[in-house]
């Protein structure tokens, strides 16, 4: 290879490398460093897709109860072993019917193509079974909302969002009271 040839490819080698680098950091940008699960934007991405795909699609929001207490008591690696085991706990839920996010702190989502009340359940039951840590079994519960775009006037994220936002926070206020959260 000649010197001229060797000099006007070095560029492009350069901007190769350059993307390469790029795309890696957009990758690691859409995926919460500690669990592994897809951050907002990651997310929602996905979540759009599969409702221009799927009519029966549900949104879920999941919020650990007490997370800020279990910190307190039993440490910040106790905390994030938590947050770890609900990603975990709501991955494998999902499985290949839908898409886990970690909004920030103690907040997930989900996006599923369908979800009928034993699923519901089935993660509401996930979300209550102990956290198995150093030895010590710690209490795992999380609340968790729910809203199916059918029931909606128009299906857009947003509005789904919003109604399993508001289904979260009724259910968080009846497990104070003493009961389970529930669709």
């Amino acid at each position: 290879m000649d010197l001229q040839t060797a000099a006007s490819l070095t560029p492009l080698l350069g901007w190769a490398v350059h993307g390469s680098i790029l795309t890696r950091r957009l990758g690691s940008a859409r995926r919460d460093p500690l669990t592994g699960l897809h951050t907002r934007a990651g997310w929602t991405a996905r979540a759009e897709h599969c409702i221009r795909r799927h009519p029966r699609t549900a949104v879920l929001l999941v919020d650990l109860d007490h997370f800020k207490a279990l910190n307190d008591t039993h440490g910040h690696a106790a905390g994030d072993a938590a947050l770890v085991e609900t990603a975990d706990r709501l991955r494998s839920w999902c499985g290949r019917n839908g898409t886990a996010g970690r909004l920030g702190g103690d907040e997930f989502v989900a996006v599923v193509r369908t979800l009928t009340g034993a699923d519901f359940g089935a993660l509401t039951a996930a979300f209550h079974r102990p956290l198995h840590y150093n030895g010590t079994s710690l209490p795992l519960t999380a609340s968790v909302g729910a809203c199916a775009l059918a029931d909606l006037p128009v299906p857009a994220l947003t509005d789904a969002l919003a109604a399993a936002d508001a289904a979260m926070y009724a259910a968080k206020g009846r497990s104070r009271r003493g009961s389970r959260a529930s669709r």
